[in-house]
């Protein structure tokens, strides 16, 4: 299992996201047996987002939770999608001019480890599926909850651990083995898609996600799984 510190992380991670984005959200619908659009509407859901409000969406990849969050506001009000990955943001701008909410969506290249915005500017931030993808999970969630006003919500929708024994065993036998293949299937290449098992087993447990919510200052700080427990939406409020 590859292992890394900071710089080297982000990097690879580029890569593998930069040679994945023509097929990406295929592949998310496919994988998760087309529940992915369900998980992005619930964590949507949690932010509280109301019509005219600011919402960040960090990592935002191809937009499709940024979308969601527009479609939340109704289209009244901003949503900023960060990326660091140009081919990326790049499948965002497609998705997002299939939508009514051209022009609700704002699309920025960032890091989102130093976010480039002043404190207290949002009214939530959330981030799915790329918690498990920066170089330090804390930092960039303490990064969110700079960002974000007092009251405002941090919310991250990412993959989980299942514990029930059964369903745990035939979860990482999916992952280990059949995600790789179908991703190689999807995308025509071998390693961007073993990414996916290894990144998990890396990242912690969802309940040491909640400690870290609470340990960067967030209040009710809790977690809610989804489908079995295969993804958590974790939340806090500043």
């Amino acid at each position: 299992m590859q292992q890394f510190n900071g710089k080297s992380k982000e990097e690879f991670v580029h890569g593998v996201f930069s040679s994945i984005a023509h097929r990406y959200d295929l592949l998310n619908t496919t994988l998760s047996f087309n529940q992915d659009k369900y998980w992005r509407r619930y964590a949507v859901k949690q932010t509280n987002i109301k019509p005219g409000g600011i919402a960040l969406d960090v990592a935002c990849g191809t937009g499709m939770l940024s979308i969601e969050l527009a479609k939340a506001m109704g289209g009244r009000g901003k949503v900023v999608g960060l990326d660091f990955c140009e081919n990326m943001l790049a499948k965002a701008v497609e998705n997002i001019n299939k939508t009514p909410y051209v022009d609700v969506i704002e699309l920025i290249q960032g890091n989102a480890m130093d976010l480039p915005f002043p404190d207290d500017t949002f009214d939530c931030a959330t981030i799915g599926f790329a918690l498990r993808n920066v170089p330090n999970v804390k930092g960039c969630i303490a990064e969110m909850r700079r960002v974000v006003k007092p009251g405002g919500k941090v919310v991250s929708l990412e993959l989980a651990k299942p514990s029930a024994p059964i369903f745990k065993q035939l979860y990482y036998l999916y992952f280990d083995h059949l995600v790789p293949i179908l991703g190689k299937l999807g995308i025509g290449k071998d390693g961007p898609y073993q990414w996916l098992p290894n990144s998990l087993k890396m990242f912690p447990h969802q309940s040491v996600i909640k400690d870290m919510f609470t340990e960067v200052g967030l209040t009710d700080a809790t977690y809610y799984e989804l489908t079995g427990g295969i993804v958590a939406v974790h939340v806090g409020t500043k």
